[in-house]
């Protein structure tokens, strides 16, 4: 680990430990640690410097809306191999809220991020992407069929 030492005004040091406080840091490096990452993975993913990532695309949709939870779940289907969980929920008589969890190429998650938010009658979409390494291993991707 390496230390480095900061001056900050009066001011802004009190705003940033009550800042800091109020999201539970226990102090202030391990706030400042995840602001450099945050900052520097968010600028990573800007740049297109980051192939590979994880992340969550949420979005609110009207499931009146004619065959909208039909052409969702086609979206999904045709990127099952980006699409790692999706959970489901209700939020009132006419509108559901949905969390994919992604993992893959950024360029491709990002795709279907905008395939599924461009549908119409999905509102409040938002992707979180986390820059990951990719690293080479045993594991294969499949297709699973059920035998019957």
């Amino acid at each position: 680990m390496e230390r480095f030492t900061i001056s900050l005004e009066g001011r802004l040091a009190k705003e940033f430990d009550a800042h800091i406080r109020s999201k539970g840091y226990r102090n202030r490096s391990e706030a400042v640690r995840d602001m450099l990452r945050s900052r520097i993975e968010g600028e990573r993913l800007m740049r297109d410097e980051a192939p590979h990532c994880v992340g969550c695309l949420s979005y609110v949709y009207n499931h009146h809306e004619r065959d909208l939870a039909e052409r969702l779940t086609e979206i999904q289907h045709r990127h099952h191999d980006l699409v790692v969980a999706a959970t489901h929920a209700h939020l009132d008589h006419e509108n559901c809220i949905e969390s994919v969890i992604v993992r893959g190429a950024t360029r491709d998650v990002r795709a279907l991020a905008d395939a599924v938010m461009a549908e119409r009658g999905v509102r409040h979409g938002n992707l979180n992407l986390v820059p990951v390494d990719v690293q080479a291993g045993r594991h294969v991707h499949v297709h699973a069929r059920p035998k019957s």
